[in-house]
């Protein structure tokens, strides 16, 4: 991967957050002991929380936690395969809130036979929360994989859900 990286880490209820950015776009958002995680000396130089691009991507994290946020509106530096790119774009689309199966997603980029190779995909993603892997299950509905563990999977699905159904944030964060 090529570009000038730069890296910060911010808080938030689910652990601290590092965000990496790429020639000024988000290109990564890791929790701590995440699966799959790069390396911190692929992350660059480290960057205060508020400068670009850092302060929009902390603002709008915030506002999610808060319960405020739906959708997130960031310019991405997404660097992965062709295909891991088409799965990245497609968890896009799921609601907030919902969940999806990953034969579903299979069906939705066009290859039905690809449920394990969408799989993989997804735990490659490298935004979590933001491009909201977290959002794909089983095809029974249980809670299979997730990057960040299951039971970060479990909270965040729970807080989105609580959120639509209007009973509002049960947290708040500062991610500076």
């Amino acid at each position: 991967m090529s570009g000038h990286r730069t890296h910060t880490v911010v808080d938030s209820p689910y652990g601290p957050l590092t965000l990496v950015a790429t020639d000024g776009a988000l290109s990564g958002l890791y929790m701590d002991l995440q699966r799959h995680r790069p390396d911190q000396e692929t992350f660059g130089d480290r960057e205060d929380p508020e400068a670009d691009p850092f302060a929009a991507v902390a603002e709008q994290l915030t506002a999610y936690f808060a319960g405020e946020l739906t959708d997130f509106d960031l310019p991405l530096n997404l660097h992965g395969t062709p295909f891991q790119r088409r799965v990245w774009e497609a968890l896009q689309e799921i609601p907030y809130g919902e969940t999806v199966s990953y034969g579903r997603l299979a069906v939705e980029i066009g290859n039905p036979s690809a449920s394990r190779a969408v799989g993989l995909a997804n735990g490659k993603n490298p935004v979590g929360i933001i491009v909201p892997c977290h959002r794909v299950v089983g095809s029974t509905g249980n809670l299979t994989g997730y990057g960040g563990g299951i039971d970060r999977k479990r909270r965040l699905l729970d807080f989105e859900n609580q959120v639509r159904a209007g009973s509002g944030s049960t947290t708040t964060a500062t991610l500076f």
